[in-house]
Parts: structure tokens; C-alpha cells; sequence
């Protein structure tokens, strides 16, 4: 069991919080709430917040993965606004905006999440 490692639905977002200081924090829910917030409001319907991981130098990388490439101009100011909303140094926060194609993700619902996951690297494929 992984004790470094939880899992929150939060709509239609399924994040992987892990910690490399142990059990996921508060803080790490509350950041995964406010990237969602700001994924739904700022990028595609398809994107999603896939992952949330606490270095040890205090920073946070966050993967969302989309079909849609335009995702990506967004991500640069949602670090800046993710950063002064937890009250954290910009250079904090890393949102990495990971683009799969339509073709290789199943778009229905519970499913594009799973295949988003595994086509960026955050879950290994079921077997």
C-alpha cells in the first residue's frame, strides 16, 4: 500500500495527490479544488486535471492532459494565478498541459479520464 499516494473525484477530474513527504496534506486538497476550479473555467472541455505531486523542494508539479493542443497557451498564467491563490512563490507551482490525440482515448465518461492517465504517464496501463 501507498502511503505517499490519494486519489480524489472531484467532478469530472479523477487527481492522483502524492507527497514525498508522506500522506498527501490539506493544502494539496485545497490546491487540487482551485487547479480544478481553474482547469474548468480556463481551459477545454476535455481538459483534465490528471495529477498533483509534492516535491521535497516545496514545489508542486501538475499534469493536465487534453485532447485540445490550445490547452497549452493558458498554462503559464495559471501557474501565476494558482501560485498567489495559495500564497506560494510562482516558481512554485509547474503545470505541465500534456496533449493526446483524439484517436488514442475512449471519450466516454470514466473512460477518457483512465486513458488520459495512462497516456501520460501517471497510472500504468490495466493489465
Amino acid at each position: 500500500m501507498e502511503f505517499d499516494t490519494d486519489w480524489r473525484t472531484l467532478g469530472k477530474h479523477r487527481i492522483r495527490l502524492r507527497s514525498a513527504k508522506g500522506f498527501p496534506t490539506e493544502v494539496m486538497h485545497q490546491l487540487a479544488e482551485v487547479t480544478r476550479t481553474a482547469v474548468d473555467n480556463n481551459m477545454s472541455a476535455r481538459a483534465r486535471v490528471v495529477d498533483i505531486v509534492f516535491r521535497q523542494e516545496k514545489t508542486y508539479d501538475i499534469t493536465v492532459g487534453s485532447t485540445v493542443a490550445e490547452d497549452r497557451i493558458c498554462a503559464p498564467q495559471l501557474e501565476a494565478a494558482l501560485a498567489t491563490v495559495m500564497g506560494l512563490v510562482p516558481d512554485q507551482v509547474n503545470l505541465f498541459v500534456r496533449i493526446v490525440a483524439q484517436e488514442e482515448v475512449d471519450l466516454h465518461f470514466g473512460v477518457y479520464e483512465r486513458m488520459l492517465a495512462e497516456k501520460v504517464g501517471a497510472v500504468p496501463p490495466i493489465q
